[in-house]
């Protein structure tokens, strides 16, 4: 099976569909903030440990609570609607809602509306930057929380401190007969592989961090490297760039032990016969990964569901 390959944005990711707006100029506005909290529409997503309520019947949906029904704490502004109904999230004790769970993005980032997803995978990335940066990096002392939850302030020193992200490329390497590299980390169960990827090191470009990853994990050279889309990633705090790039020398294959086990080049079919005997496991449409395999295979691998 051969496809032509398309470099155009990827249309869906699975935590990258928030529709709200973020309403970032009323972040500094005490009044408006309070307001809105006050607000009879006003509805918070609770977090407890990356996790929120859902309810999966008739189909699944992030539980919102009004403002008076939410934990104690410092809320963080989320943003507001076409409707102009504000929403927040908040960390604590999920509340007693019969007929839903607790569940984390891993389980439904890619299941949610996207509304929910949006704001579940927000509130999840603030929930991890606040429980993690409650003292100044500078001088130690408790920080305190300001901009509707989005800046953490230093009372000794006066420092700003701002929700982290952390850069991160993925990439699909590709040879000139169009094969797909896939390889497994030493973490990794015995069937799973997916495609490589690296954080960005200080001074260096993203297209620069595609070509060392690819040098580092498996010594390919590549070239011809195309940026393709980025969704957040709060597991914990990264942000995915997404990129197409093709290996110079296929044959020049050699995996770094320390983190790769194996890797392998597969063709379309290859690849559909692994998968369908259960020889191995690609990774599932939540992740950016699996997008940038699809692309390339042409559509859902075989057993995937479809979102």
């Amino acid at each position: 099976m051969t496809q032509p390959m398309d470099d155009t944005p990827l249309e869906w990711l699975a935590l990258a569909r928030g529709t709200l707006d973020r309403a970032a100029q009323h972040r500094r506005d005490p009044a408006w903030t309070a307001a809105a909290w006050k607000d009879p529409r006003a509805r918070v997503v609770v977090v407890r440990d990356g996790q929120a309520l859902v309810t999966f019947e008739p189909e699944p949906r992030l539980v919102l609570v009004p403002a008076a029904r939410a934990p104690e704490g410092d809320p963080w502004l989320l943003g507001v609607d076409e409707t102009g109904t504000p929403y927040f999230g908040i960390a604590g004790d999920l509340p007693a809602v019969d007929g839903a769970e607790a569940a984390g993005l891993r389980r439904v980032g890619a299941l949610l509306p996207d509304r929910d997803s949006g704001l579940l995978t927000e509130a999840v990335s603030l929930e991890h930057w606040h429980g993690t940066h409650a003292f100044c990096p500078r001088c130690g002392a408790p920080t305190e929380v300001t901009a509707a939850g989005h800046v953490r302030v230093c009372p000794r020193d006066g420092s700003e401190h701002h929700p982290r992200m952390d850069p991160a490329v993925i990439m699909l390497v590709r040879d000139d007969a169009d094969r797909v590299l896939l390889a497994r980390g030493p973490q990794w169960p015995a069937d799973r592989r997916s495609i490589l990827a690296g954080f960005v090191e200080p001074g260096e470009s993203l297209e620069q961090a595609v070509a060392r990853e690819v040098h580092e994990e498996v010594g390919l050279r590549v070239r011809d490297v195309r940026y393709l889309g980025s969704q957040p990633w709060p597991l914990p705090q990264s942000l995915m760039l997404g990129f197409f790039a093709r290996a110079d020398d296929p044959s020049a294959l050699r995996p770094d032990a320390e983190e790769i086990v194996d890797a392998a080049w597969y063709t379309r079919d290859g690849l559909a016969a692994e998968i369908g005997d259960g020889r191995l496991v690609a990774p599932g449409p939540l992740s950016i990964a699996a997008q940038l395999i699809m692309r390339w295979y042409g559509g859902p691998l075989p057993g995937m569901p479809a979102f």
